[in-house]
């Protein structure tokens, strides 16, 4: 039985294909007659979605740890105005006050002394004297180190001697100066408020520092570069790292940061982090080192220490080493003192007119 359509109907169904105008392509099958159009659809271009990023989540950044050197960089500073607060008896060449300023929000005492005579043209040359520690209850601002701060006193100097917090009238809790940054913070705010101070050359300041205050000398030191020189006498200025293990215990402070930390070997980078020592390449200028081999309190190896170090990292450091002498250099007072006069005028004070 013949299916295949009639002819009439093949002629009908080419006709009308024909009349759409589709454009023509090969018979594959070879059919007879005209050849059936393959029609090609042209794609609708979709609009691609861009996929949105997944966003690979960033570390919150640690904050750095308060006894950092980043973490006393990245501190404010403000200059407060140095306010008179009391009148006190005259030295040999110079007034003497009760002086005020502020520190994170905390009014701060310090004993203050001015030459007498004309100011020179840009200002007194001015020494930050950091004190070494007294048990706060018993600290006054009057008492204490005044034979020292004379001596800077009558060679043409401007001293304050900061309290830091905690310390007779001074606002705030004396926590101590090596787990916390309070007592640092405190003499960079002093130094601040002497920079703004009438009576003072900010381009001519120095810091003097004993024990403690030795420490927070060389803290102060690689935080603002306007410190011109600093001596130090018997200071706490070891890397926190060398601290752990003296005469077989842990000191100053460090027995906290071991429990909270581990030990420098498990986590050498925070307490590189937290030394002075290893940034004394940003030294803001040179050093003098003074320390007694009968010490007591602070083992020399600090002084020899720092002095290496410094000198490695291209600073200038003069170490003064007194047989026999202790914690204060009694025996060796006047030449150390002395020392320390010229030192400043050398780096600080500068060639007179």
């Amino acid at each position: 039985m013949n299916h295949r359509p009639p002819r009439l109907a093949l002629l009908l169904l080419f006709t009308l294909l024909a009349a759409c105008n589709f454009p023509l392509a090969n018979n594959p099958a070879g059919l007879p007659g005209p050849q059936i159009a393959l029609v090609t659809a042209t794609p609708t271009l979709t609009p691609s979605v861009t996929p949105t990023p997944t966003l690979t989540p960033t570390a919150t950044p640690i904050p750095p740890h308060p006894l950092s050197i980043d973490y006393l960089r990245g501190q404010q500073y403000p200059a407060s105005q140095l306010t008179i607060e009391e009148a006190l008896e005259t030295g040999g060449n110079y007034s003497r006050y009760i002086a005020s300023y502020m520190s994170e929000g905390l009014k701060q005492y310090g004993l203050l002394t001015i030459p007498f005579g004309e100011k020179p043209a840009t200002g007194w040359p001015v020494i930050i004297f950091n004190h070494g520690y007294i048990p706060p209850d018993v600290y006054r601002t009057t008492e204490r180190y005044l034979a020292y701060m004379e001596r800077f006193s009558r060679a043409g100097y401007i001293v304050f001697r900061p309290d830091y917090r905690g310390h007779d009238r001074s606002e705030g809790l004396a926590r101590g100066a090596y787990g916390r940054p309070d007592y640092v913070i405190d003499v960079l705010n002093a130094t601040a408020a002497l920079k703004a101070y009438p009576d003072a050359d900010p381009d001519r300041i120095g810091m003097w520092g004993h024990s403690m205050g030795g420490y927070i000398t060389l803290r102060a030191m690689v935080v603002d570069a306007d410190i011109k020189a600093g001596v130090i006498w018997a200071g706490v200025i070891s890397a926190y790292a060398d601290m752990v293990d003296i005469n077989g215990r842990p000191r100053f402070g460090t027995r906290s940061l071991l429990e909270e930390y581990g030990s420098p070997e498990t986590d050498p980078a925070f307490w590189a982090s937290i030394s002075a020592n290893s940034y004394l390449a940003e030294l803001s200028g040179p050093l003098q080192l003074h320390h007694g081999t009968s010490d007591a309190t602070v083992p020399v190896f600090m002084s020899y220490q720092v002095a290496e170090q410094a000198r490695a990292a291209g600073q200038i450091a003069e170490l003064y080493i007194y047989d026999g002498d202790d914690h204060n250099i009694i025996n060796y007072f006047p030449a150390a003192i002395r020392r320390s006069v010229e030192f400043f005028d050398q780096y600080v004070k500068g060639p007179q007119p």
